[in-house]
């Protein structure tokens, strides 16, 4: 039976509960032809089984990211759609895989920095987790990264500095922690007292 059939669409549902229910299966099944047919089927002409079998990876990323890996240049690919669902979803499923697939991500940094200065917000925040994973991976990334991350802190809404200061800090290291504790210094003003207790959180994990 074909691995679609348990996907939200074919339950008649809006809900993501069966594409979560099925992300949790595969995970703990290891189920390689399963994700396989996902990935295949991230070209259905249908877009709703496009947008869960794109959740569904993703959700499998969070769980064991190990086993989505493989499919990097796929996440990659996706940035390019014109479906925003898959943009995003692409991104999401990068994010869970930055560590363990930094180099390909690196390579790509101008195409995902690129989905970040143009996408939507679900696009954005994944893509601040993509490169600071990728970051973390390795010195060399990590000195052609972090001044990217850090002018992303920099300039942001207010409503965003404590959530990219969370996603960031990963991959601040020695040389780079005293320009990103200035930089969340100097947002301070900027923030709400929740904002700010989220920023103090950050600041004393050091």
């Amino acid at each position: 039976m074909s691995i679609l059939s348990k996907l939200a669409t074919a339950q008649n549902t809006q809900k993501d509960v069966p594409n979560q229910e099925l992300a949790r299966e595969l995970a703990a099944s290891n189920d390689t032809k399963a994700i396989q047919e996902l990935v295949q089927n991230l070209c259905n002409k249908d877009k709703s089984i496009q947008s869960d079998c794109i959740k569904v990876l993703y959700e499998i990323g969070y769980l064991d990211p190990e086993q989505i890996a493989g499919y990097v240049q796929m996440f990659i690919e996706l940035l390019n759609s014109k479906n925003n669902r898959l943009v995003w979803g692409g991104m999401i499923a990068l994010s869970t895989i930055a560590g363990i697939r930094a180099k390909e991500i690196y390579d790509s940094k101008d195409r995902v920095i690129q989905s970040i200065d143009k996408g939507s917000v679900i696009t954005i925040d994944a893509g601040i987790r993509t490169l600071a994973g990728v970051a973390q991976a390795d010195a060399a990334y990590n000195a052609d990264l972090f001044p990217i991350l850090l002018s992303y802190l920099q300039t942001c809404r207010p409503k965003s500095v404590a959530q990219y200061a969370e996603s960031i800090l990963p991959a601040v290291v020695e040389s780079n922690k005293a320009a990103y504790v200035a930089t969340l210094e100097k947002r301070k003003p900027d923030l709400n007292p929740a904002q700010t207790r989220r920023i103090t959180k950050v600041l004393k994990s050091f």
